[in-house]
């Protein structure tokens, strides 16, 4: 079997090339030419003609299929729809970031799934149900895919497109490792958000790897019993395990937690249910995005002027508009 190229961080293609004679050196060649160019790099520094042959029949550089583009008239937003190996189509979300006049820029918002088994219910991508993880090079590549069609360069990305990206860990920290690399698409680490619904087992183990990047955890609910019937990860998961894994993130990292909280009218903006909020993260510095729910079955309705006033006074918190692919985070 080829070795996918986009798949692996520099690291890993040394590893797995070099009894065929690649150095570190050469991986990072090979892994900036894949990423940037599409292709092989030309013969030289280090790179014979005869090597270049070997690793043409060593290696594959995959390309994801773009199905369809359509563009907001309204803000500019780019919505991707992409096809992999796998079954099933995925989306992504090209966002510009325009307000530093001169300095215009994009945050790409990636999918790591097709579908998710998290059933939120007030979630499109959740109603799909489960369909695969993606691989590392179907992750990386809607970021390459996304600055190749852009006028500006992508300088971010967030995790919050379809699927729970702590249930396609390996895959998710590989891409990250390739999209941050400086041989790669050179993305900064802080500028890099990964977003779950609260999987503990991933926070635990992603707090004690030490990963620099950007960590948010959905909430929604501090009240555990309207938690589960929001979101059913509320079941293996229990908040209080949950806010405990936050703590042990914050002692480890000294980094805020950032929360999201899907906001509902007539569910959990209410005076009680910021209360609640503060009595469950009293002593862990915390952000948090105050989050319009976008239900397109209009079952779960956006608060009313009066719900987000009150939300956010009781709260201390402003609204943050998260413009993801189908999920509530």
């Amino acid at each position: 079997m080829r070795i996918l190229l986009k798949n692996q961080t520099s690291a890993q293609l040394h590893a797995a090339l070099a009894p065929a004679g690649v150095s570190p050196h050469l991986a990072r060649r090979l892994l900036a030419a894949a990423v940037k160019r599409g292709e092989l790099p030309a013969p030289g520094s280090g790179l014979t003609a005869r090597l270049r042959d070997d690793l043409l029949a060593l290696t594959e550089i995959p390309h994801l299929t773009q199905v369809q583009k359509v563009v907001s008239p309204q803000d500019g937003f780019a919505r991707y729809l992409f096809q992999g190996r796998g079954i099933g189509q995925f989306e992504a979300v090209r966002i510009p970031l325009l307000h530093r006049p001169g300095d215009l820029k994009y945050v790409a918002c990636v999918s790591c799934q097709v579908g998710c088994a998290m059933g939120c219910v007030f979630c499109a991508t959740g109603r799909m149900g489960f369909g695969r993880n993606l691989a590392a090079w179907e992750i990386v590549d809607q970021v390459v895919k996304i600055q190749a069609d852009s006028p500006h360069p992508v300088r971010g990305v967030v995790f919050m497109g379809m699927g729970e990206p702590m249930l396609n860990y390996d895959a998710v920290m590989t891409a990250i490792g390739i999209l941050s690399e400086p041989c790669g698409m050179a993305i900064a680490a802080k500028a890099i958000t990964l977003s779950t619904v609260g999987i503990i087992p991933g926070i635990r183990r992603f707090t004690a790897e030490r990963h620099r990047v950007r960590l948010v955890v959905s909430l929604t609910s501090a009240d555990p019993l309207q938690r589960r019937e929001l979101l059913p990860v509320e079941q293996g998961n229990p908040t209080p395990d949950l806010i405990q894994a936050l703590r042990e993130y914050h002692s480890v990292s000294g980094q805020r937690v950032t929360l999201a909280w899907t906001m509902i009218s007539g569910v959990n903006v209410g005076e009680g249910d910021a209360q609640r909020l503060a009595d469950l993260t009293r002593g862990l510095p915390i952000k948090l995005d105050l989050i319009d729910v976008n239900d397109p079955s209009g079952r779960f309705r956006p608060p009313s002027r009066g719900e987000l006033d009150t939300i956010q006074r009781r709260s201390g918190y402003r609204r943050c508009l998260r413009h993801a692919v189908g999920r509530h985070r």
